[in-house]
């Protein structure tokens, strides 16, 4: 048969599959449902029919192996099959269909189950299929969909079906076939249930465009040898194949043979049956023993492949998706010594790439860039799909941009290629590739190339999901020629430097300029200086000075107050349920169970009473006129402390001069630090916020109390001419004259404004139209008010 003949006859038996589903299962199940019966069944159909020529073989070596009381069998029994699976029941699906209905025929299709080899059985039992048995039997269904699957009109053996005089009826079905059937299958029932097709299943467009950015860049340099591919998050497998097949196909037409090795994980039971079934059923039983998976198989948290480098890795992980479990299963943020994550870099020997728990996509890209292969001449190379948020979400010194800095600045990017909105079924949102190698090429050392191919697509003539759009052959060729072109500025492709995407985050302080004043209404709030004020003031108002005296006695009242508890609550009186005026009567929320217990501390209630006594004796001694200085309050206020014998700590310090200061632009600076420098030491004041200050001969070096409410910050291009300090002395100081820098607190960050640098402002409209325009409502408006004039 010709390819298109394979392709017509391939469509052919995966419709009839799909319309076994419609027929027999359209009142068992929900639509969305059908998959959990159709894809495992044909998954036992052709793998009875590959089994079947060896069948009896198999049951001999058996036999044999029993008798001997061979304990590990299951080597034997795969070279007696001649395959990577086996089964050792008496039944096949044919001498099922030959069994007398109900429950014998469940007992039998069960002990068929039970033949089949333990990779087989894992798959079964992913896909949950053995709790779908009793419902086919109890809806008479069972029988039929054997009946279906062995209809003599389709062909699911890897041997061709003759006639009476040998010729041949229906075409042999070789793995490559019955793999693109079954990856059609999924293909439909992905797109049939749009809601969860996005978190599986990435369109074969985009995967297509993926596999050509990972391997045509390196086509001449791909040699007669053994190649990895990796994905970390596979889904149903479809990247990996793809990427395979594409694989496969280059080195052929380079007259290279290459020998593939698959490596995949996902955490989703029923999409790793999938993934491992299709392997099998394409005739990979070897690459299908290196996909692993299952609920306790996170990539993140319990990585199956820990000690592997990868030649080739693709990826659609999941976005905007929470890895939290995650995170408490590698002992949270304090805990956390996961050394993918935890790295080496720029001088800090501890730089983590964690991302926030609500998002962990870029987590997945680390994973894979610590799988790379440093030491062979191809390296390794990436290709992974992330949203929007990958390019620019987190702060500097936060774990997403802490990744892009540790990507960047080891050169590893080569390209992002914006694609089109609504190109995926479940989501709408802004997509991109990032294509990402350790051996780039020399024209694309130092550089990053962003593309834009967000308008580059064909429309579909019906959505599937979300997906209305399709990227068609010419559309991925035109972003291949833009990649593997001469590095030329077009409107859709961009290069920068990889400093270009890197700033500096500095923080401008200035200084806190306080006046302060010992007067009886800033004195008296010190009696809640611990804190919730309002509540502390409302307990005092009730209970009074008995705080101080009777605490205990009034702890129970204050407890069930503070707990919104209704004191009357046992009062029948029809004003306990009611105002005069009809108004239901409210109950005070609960306070917050913290909050309740330093309200029901005694110990704070007599330490602010202490605060508030000591404020008041030095208000007899320092008066209650306002000191314009908050410096010279500071000492006179020692001063006097010294002098009545009381002894505060700063944190009872700090909270007297809370209450009875305030912020005064006109106020001089609150000095914080003040030390003498030595006869003929050098000191320059810069930008960091120590200041000269000569009294007499003697020179000190001064650094302010900063204003946390004046604090800013600003973003500081790592590429600025004269870097930090010219930009502070241009863009800062004429607005702020006694701004600092709190060089402690810069940090490097990194982030890729993919809008910015491809934004196209709409046109200005022409003055002749704006005026055209504005004669024209004049005009209306003329005629309205002649009417309304006229009316009158």
């Amino acid at each position: 048969m010709n390819s298109k003949q394979d392709q017509s006859h391939i469509k052919w038996i995966s419709d009839f599959i799909w319309n076994i589903a419609d027929d027999r299962l359209r009142d068992v199940y929900v639509r969305g449902k059908y998959r959990d019966v159709i894809l495992p069944f044909t998954v036992l159909r052709r793998l009875d029919a590959v089994l079947e020529a060896t069948k009896d073989a198999v049951l001999e070596r058996k036999k044999f192996l029993d008798t001997h009381k061979v304990a590990e069998q299951d080597g034997a029994l795969r070279m007696a099959a001649g395959q990577a699976f086996y089964n050792v029941s008496e039944f096949t699906l044919a001498k099922l269909k030959a069994s007398a209905a109900g429950q014998r025929l469940r007992d039998d299709f069960i002990a068929y189950l039970d033949g089949f080899s333990p990779n087989v059985q894992e798959i079964l039992t992913k896909f949950n299929f053995r709790n779908q048995i009793q419902k086919l039997v109890d809806s008479h269904v069972l029988g039929y969909l054997i009946d279906d699957f062995l209809d003599p009109e389709v062909n699911l053996a890897p041997l061709p079906v003759k006639d009476a005089d040998g010729r041949i009826k229906l075409p042999a079905l070789d793995n490559h076939g019955m793999g693109t059937v079954f990856e059609e299958l999924i293909r439909r029932f992905n797109e049939d249930n749009n809601e969860e097709a996005g978190e599986h299943f990435t369109p074969r467009d985009v995967v297509q465009l993926m596999a050509k950015l990972l391997f045509l860049p390196v086509a001449d340099r791909i040699e007669s040898s053994t190649y990895s591919l990796y994905d970390g998050s596979c889904g149903t497998g479809g990247m990996l194949t793809v990427a395979e097949e594409a694989l496969h196909e280059l080195a052929e037409q380079h007259g290279k043979e290459v020998s593939i090795h698959l490596f995949g994980q996902e955490i989703s039971d029923e999409t790793y049956a999938i993934c491992k079934a299709d392997l099998l059923l394409k005739g990979e039983g070897a690459e299908a023993e290196n996909i692993v998976g299952g609920a306790d198989k996170s990539t993140l948290s319990a990585d199956q492949f820990r000690s592997r480098e990868f030649d080739f890795m693709i990826s659609n992980p999941p976005y905007g998706k929470s890895w939290k479990t995650d995170l408490e299963r590698m002992g949270g943020k304090k805990e956390f010594n996961d050394p993918r994550f935890i790295v080496s870099h720029a001088g800090n020997n501890e730089f983590k790439l964690l991302t926030r728990s609500s998002d962990g996509q870029l987590m997945f890209q680390v994973n894979k860039l610590q799988k790379m292969k440093h030491n062979t001449p191809l390296g390794s190379r990436i290709a992974l799909v992330h949203n929007g948020s990958a390019l620019f979400t987190g702060d500097a010194g936060q774990g997403e941009s802490n990744i892009r800095r540790w990507v960047l600045e080891n050169d590893w990017l080569e390209a992002i290629i914006a694609l089109p909105l609504n190109i995926f079924y479940n989501t709408g949102i802004a997509t991109y590739i990032w294509v990402l190698a350790n051996k780039k090429a020399e024209a694309r050392r130092g550089k990053v190339q962003l593309i834009d191919a967000s308008q580059w697509f064909q429309p579909l003539r019906r959505n599937l999901g979300k997906k209305n759009c399709e990227l068609s052959d010419a559309d991925i060729q035109r972003i291949l020629d833009l990649y593997l072109g001469d590095a030329q500025e077009t409107a859709q492709s961009k290069w920068f430097d990889t400093q270009d995407f890197g700033y500096w985050k500095i923080t401008v302080e200035r200084p806190l300029r306080l006046k302060s004043q010992l007067s009886d209404e800033r004195i008296e709030p010190l009696r809640f200086a611990t804190g919730d004020e309002a509540l502390r003031a409302e307990i005092y108002a009730t209970h009074g000075e008995a705080l101080y005296s009777e605490f205990a006695k009034r702890k129970p009242a204050i407890e069930a107050w503070l707990k919104g508890e209704d004191e009357n609550e046992d009062d029948d009186s029809e004003d306990s349920d009611s105002s005069d005026d009809g108004e239901a009567t409210t109950t005070r929320k609960a306070v917050p169970a913290k909050r309740r217990k330093k309200l029901l501390d005694a110990s704070t209630w007599q330490r602010d009473k202490g605060l508030m006594e000591v404020a008041k004796r030095a208000q007899q001694a320092l008066g209650s006129a306002v000191f314009d200085d908050h410096n010279e309050f500071r000492s006179r206020f020692d001063e006097a402390l010294k002098a009545q014998g009381d002894k505060l700590g700063a944190p009872e310090k700090k909270a007297i001069y809370k209450a009875v200061s305030w912020r005064d632009e006109a106020a001089p600076p609150v000095i914080a630090k003040r030390s003498k420098l030595k006869a003929g030491e050098h000191f320059e004041p810069g930008s960091d916020g120590a200041y000269l200050e000569t009294v007499g001969k003697d020179r000190f070096m001064v650094e302010y109390e900063p204003d946390s409410e004046l604090r800013d910050t600003e973003q500081v291009p790592l590429k600025e001419p004269g870097g930090i300090d010219a930009f502070f002395v241009r863009e800062v100081l004429p607005h702020a004259p006694d701004a600092w820098i709190a060089t402690d607190k810069t940090q490097i960050g990194y982030e890729i404004s993919f809008a910015r640098y491809f934004y196209k402002p709409a046109p200005l409209r022409t003055l002749a139209k704006i005026r055209a325009d504005i004669l024209a409502l004049e005009q209306q408006s003329e005629g309205l008010l002649h009417r309304i004039v006229g009316g009158a």
